[in-house]
């Protein structure tokens, strides 16, 4: 049977969430799976990303790196890991634009039956982490993915992160996640790799019966 495909879609302005982003993939491809990173573009004006000192800079290097999210990237995957920063206690405006576009494959109910989990960072040690990832619980159960927490199922959970899914906390500096929270988002890869690598089986099994 081929490997689990899973879409890594995140928003990072200042590269902290993006670091969280590519340990969750470490751990992912380490299990076997395919991964695709995306970035999800900005849907502010270029004069309002002016405003914010090296804004404009930060995502033109960062768009560099990640193609945009799409809807095919959402249909290829098994699997669907959503990662924002936290926004004034919830997702991100960028990430929530992409995940509200994919209302035609929910429609068609093409994302039934995947794998869906979060992870997400904050500036300040009480920002929103959990209410934020908590929050998109609720796009995924509409969409028909079958929600992956962490739960404390790996002694890196005991250290970082929230049951919810991988977390970081920059303190106002871009502070990048440190190696605790870097372990728990590689678990977070290996554990969703795992549960949709069952899943993908499944559904063959299904099928073919």
């Amino acid at each position: 049977m081929s490997q689990p495909k899973i879409l890594i879609a995140f928003y990072s302005r200042s590269g902290v969430t993006e670091a969280l982003a590519n340990a969750i993939a470490d751990g992912a491809r380490a299990s076997g799976a395919e991964v695709r990173l995306r970035r999800a573009r900005e849907v502010v004006s270029a004069e309002a990303m002016a405003k914010a000192p090296g804004w404009t800079e930060q995502a033109a290097a960062l768009n560099a790196k990640y193609e945009a999210p799409t809807e095919d990237d959402a249909e290829w995957a098994d699997a669907i890991i959503f990662g924002t920063p936290t926004r004034f206690g919830s997702v991100s405006s960028e990430l929530k634009a992409y995940i509200d576009s994919l209302g035609g494959l929910w429609f068609q109910g093409k994302l039934n039956g995947k794998a869906g989990s979060v992870f997400g960072s904050t500036s300040t040690p009480h920002g929103g982490n959990e209410s934020t990832l908590i929050s998109l619980y609720n796009p995924m159960a509409h969409l028909g993915l079958i929600i992956v927490p962490l739960g404390y199922a790996d002694p890196a959970m005991f250290k970082s992160g929230t049951p919810y899914g991988a977390s970081s906390v920059s303190f106002n500096q871009a502070t990048p996640p440190t190696a605790d929270d870097l372990e728990v988002a590689n678990f977070q890869g290996r554990r969703v790799a795992f549960v949709a690598k069952a899943l993908k089986a499944a559904h063959i099994t299904e099928t073919k019966s």
